[in-house]
């Protein structure tokens, strides 16, 4: 027999959860872009340098799902989104590099694109290029940890797939 804690702790819970996603609330608990932490997301205009949380275009998403990088959610793809900073929006150049990335000719520090992710798996990368950034796009990086799965693989995604700007409330 379940007993009444366990009803009760179970559905708290499930409370909790749904409070959080009707108030907005998500966790990120990857530190490629972030403080891993709870973050509220916000409607805010696209700035370069914000952390925003966006859906994958169906073949990004679906590669994703495939190998691991993102779990099942509510995105189009039936991905879950992902936590990037905004590094390019239109009307700025991305040159992108085996050894770097640039955003209208800055080059951005430890912005090479690797060749492998980090199960050894070789990596399909977005053409090395300049890139000029037209109107509905935009470039998403992840630049914390070298193995992040960002612009550089993926290349623009439409701004239209962004979601929010996330607000840090509490990051360890």
């Amino acid at each position: 027999m379940i007993s009444k804690v366990f009803i009760i702790c179970s559905v708290s819970l499930v409370a909790a959860v749904l409070a959080a996603r009707i108030a907005h609330i998500r966790v990120i608990s990857t530190d490629s872009s972030a403080p891993v932490g709870i973050y509220h997301l916000v409607p805010a205009p696209l700035t370069r340098g914000e952390l925003v949380l966006a859906c994958l275009p169906a073949e990004s998403a679906d590669l994703a799902l495939a190998r691991g990088y993102l779990g099942a959610g509510n995105c189009p793809a039936s991905a879950e989104p992902v936590a990037k900073i905004v590094g390019a929006l239109p009307g700025d150049t991305v040159q992108l590099d085996r050894d770097f990335v640039a955003v209208n000719g800055a080059r951005i520090p430890n912005s090479p694109t690797l060749p492998r992710d980090s199960m050894g798996r070789p990596l399909e990368h977005a053409a090395w290029r300049i890139y000029h950034v037209p109107d509905g796009e935009v470039w998403l990086f992840g630049f914390n940890n070298p193995h992040s799965w960002d612009a550089r693989f993926i290349g623009a995604i439409p701004s239209a797939n962004v979601l929010g700007t996330l607000k840090p409330l509490i990051t360890w």
